[in-house]
């Protein structure tokens, strides 16, 4: 029986492979294989990289790489692949050896020769024509060539991990579930923007309770919204700009509005309780309410908090912490600090007409240019 076998040029592409028979000599087939590929063979190397030096080694439908003197590098037999319309070019080596079960190593194994793929399947230049996504397939192709994943900067986790999973890269598989995991953690603790309050906004009847409690909110822009009567209770809002809003009976009762930016705000009837408001700016805001409501910041968190020229009276501050505020020319008329912490804090050019004192920490407290003397019995320390 007549031997037939594949032969190419040692570290050649795909295309010139020949087809041959093979003759009775060693010396004969060197010669033959020489005329069909147009070269000057020496040398015989199976797929493997094993020498052949003799007629006897030679198996039917093997793929035989023949060389002008130099050593095998069929890890040079390149392949052109078509992925979705863009082009790769890579080897058979990487395709198959790091995922010997995957459908890439499936595809393109040869050891018969022949890859496992259709003359359909390729398109006009020879490069093999697969229909998936190359953003998502150029990842995988990278993680064959050297073992690391790498992710280049707005490439969706997720489709990365759809690819691998089709392709049947398994190793690659776990990696790439942990990032998507992180990254849906990420999303959740992400904060909501202006515009998605607003769609909130817009969506929700007047009479009906808009909830943002436990929600992250920090940083976002708020400055200007009508945002009456919405509970923020557990909210994080640290570093939120509500310059102008209207907060009026909000509840924020142990949110997180440190560092925030109120100034200007109405705050009518609002419920604070426990809120931490450390650092944060709420110059000339108001807080009375001319139906009679009373803003409940009873332990509130203002430490070094700037209130300056805003409009408190009737404020309830009982046991608040208030040290080193600045309540320069604040109307704190009826206002309740009994039990409350202000020391070093700024009272000059305030009204406290009527505030309840008694029991306060006015350690170092600065009480200069008071528009009404500040009665004893207001004040038991």
């Amino acid at each position: 029986m007549t031997l037939r076998v594949t032969i190419s040029k040692n570290g050649n592409s795909l295309s010139g492979r020949k087809v041959i028979a093979v003759p009775s000599t060693f010396t004969e087939f060197l010669a033959v294989a020489s005329l069909s590929l147009g070269i000057k063979g020496k040398r015989v190397f199976n797929q493997h990289g094993g020498e052949i030096h003799d007629i006897l080694f030679i198996r039917d439908n093997e793929l035989l790489y023949i060389s002008e003197g130099g050593d095998f590098c069929s890890e040079k037999e390149w392949v052109a692949l078509n992925v979705g319309g863009k082009l790769f070019t890579t080897t058979r080596m990487t395709l198959t050896a790091k995922e010997p079960f995957s459908m890439l190593s499936r595809m393109f194994s040869s050891d018969s020769g022949q890859f496992n793929l259709s003359p359909s399947s390729v398109d006009a230049s020879g490069a093999y024509l697969i229909d998936r996504s190359p953003t998502y397939f150029e990842p995988i192709l990278n993680y064959l060539r050297h073992g690391k994943l790498i992710l280049d900067s707005g490439v969706n986790v997720q489709g990365v991990l759809e690819e691998a999973q089709f392709f049947g890269i398994e190793s690659l598989v776990p990696q790439l579930e942990s990032l998507a995991d992180d990254e849906k953690s990420k999303k959740k603790q992400q904060p909501l923007t202006r515009a998605e309050v607003i769609k909130a906004l817009v969506r929700t009847s007047p009479t009906t309770e808009l909830r943002f409690q436990g929600v992250n909110l920090a940083e976002a822009d708020l400055s200007k919204l009508d945002l009456r009567s919405i509970n923020f209770k557990y909210a994080c809002m640290r570093g939120c700009n509500l310059s102008g809003a209207n907060l009026s009976w909000c509840n924020l009762e142990r949110c997180d509005l440190s560092g925030s930016k109120m100034d200007g705000a109405q705050l009518l009837g609002v419920k604070m309780l426990c809120a931490t408001l450390e650092g944060a700016s709420l110059r000339g805001c108001n807080f009375e309410d001319p139906a009679g409501s009373r803003a409940n910041m009873e332990g509130v968190n203002m430490k070094g908090a700037v209130l300056e020229e805003s409009n408190m009276a009737g404020v309830n501050l009982r046991v608040g912490t208030l040290k080193y505020a600045n309540l320069q020319n604040c109307t704190l008329r009826g206002a309740v600090l009994a039990g409350a912490d202000l020391e070093g804090c700024d009272l000059s050019g305030s009204d406290l007409q009527e505030a309840n004192l008694r029991g306060a920490n006015l350690k170092d407290t600065t009480l200069e240019l008071m528009l009404n003397p500040l009665h004893m019995s207001q004040a038991i320390r």
